[in-house]
């Protein structure tokens, strides 16, 4: 009699398949760089284009070819802090912190402290090894009608010196995503997947539907051989639980424009389930995860294909077909 032969159910490529902690994602590694090395935008919707490629490596150079692409909205981030590290036994840890004079959106999100700021020269430079940004957002200059900020961290590239120069500078203002990457470029997004609550082990890992006249359970993952001999039942059994709502990455999406024309790519009665939108946005090729109004992470790629041209395609039209049902 042959052996009998169940494959594991379910990719490990994506896991751990549990709940995020919050709508956005937190970064822990940042490519090398100088200036900010990152930058955060609304998922609006997809579109469309007609591009001419123009990469010498494409086997259609010269041909004009369609194109999907994300539209990402980026309002300016505002600069509401400067958090220094000193090298500890592992790795680093957080030394002190510098605020800017907080603004009316930011008391939306923190309690504000009504003392006068402290400026970055308070700050012993022998002692710090490390400097990231405190930003926030401005939904409000979005097209969906949010108020309430979101407050994370992020990376700034160079060495000591040069992170403390650009932290003096920056305390306080408002940056573009056109401060941080160029069109033609590879970027990382960082979201959080649209949620689906719990789900069987059918629509959550694959298991195949047995037969009508199958012993017990119909929908379940069979035996679980050697999953089950560590006392215990692993995780990585095909079983029901959460579905959606998951942190992930999606690594080297090209951004093929930036722009400050909302025209270009509002189609008429606007994005569904969004809006219009109203400030400078990212095309990014295909798609990112999550649903639209999310916030997205977004930085310079931490492993790029060298073997991928960092070209800006010719861009011939952008659909502004209504996308509102007939």
């Amino acid at each position: 009699m042959p052996k009998a032969h169940n494959p594991r159910r379910g990719s490990m490529q994506v896991w751990p398949r549990k709940r995020a902690k919050r709508a956005y994602p937190i970064i822990n590694s940042w490519a090398k760089g100088n200036g900010m090395l990152g930058f955060a935008g609304y998922k609006a919707g997809m579109t469309h284009l007609q591009v001419i490629e123009g990469g010498k490596n494409s086997p259609r150079k010269g041909m004009e070819v369609s194109v999907p692409a994300t539209i990402i909205e980026c309002p300016p981030i505002k600069v509401i802090g400067v958090r220094f590290y000193k090298k500890a036994y592992h790795g680093k840890q957080p030394l002190t912190e510098v605020w800017a004079k907080p603004s009316k959106d930011l008391a939306r999100k923190l309690k504000v402290s009504k003392k006068d700021p402290k400026s970055v020269d308070s700050v012993n430079a022998d002692d710090v090894s490390d400097v990231t940004f405190l930003v926030h957002t401005q939904p409000r200059l979005a097209g969906f009608g949010k108020k309430k900020p979101e407050v994370f961290e992020m990376g700034v590239g160079g060495d000591t010196a040069t992170k403390l120069a650009f932290a003096k500078e920056n305390l306080g203002k408002e940056l573009s995503v056109k401060d941080v990457f160029k069109e033609g470029q590879f970027i990382d997004v960082h979201a959080v997947t649209t949620g689906k609550g719990t789900q069987g082990p059918v629509k959550r890992m694959g298991v195949k539907i047995r037969a009508a006249k199958a012993e017990k359970t119909k929908r379940g993952p069979g035996s679980l051989g050697g999953w089950v001999s560590q006392m215990h039942t692993m995780y990585r059994m095909a079983f029901a639980g959460q579905m959606g709502y998951h942190n992930r990455v999606d690594y080297n999406k090209k951004i093929l424009k930036i722009g400050d024309d909302p025209k270009e790519v509002n189609p008429k009665g606007g994005l569904v389930h969004y809006g219009e939108v109203k400030s400078t946005f990212l095309l990014v090729k295909g798609s990112i995860p999550g649903p639209k109004k999310r916030l997205v992470r977004l930085k310079i790629a931490l492993r790029p294909d060298n073997k991928k041209e960092e070209v800006a395609p010719t861009i011939e039209h952008i659909s502004t077909t209504s996308q509102q049902r007939r």
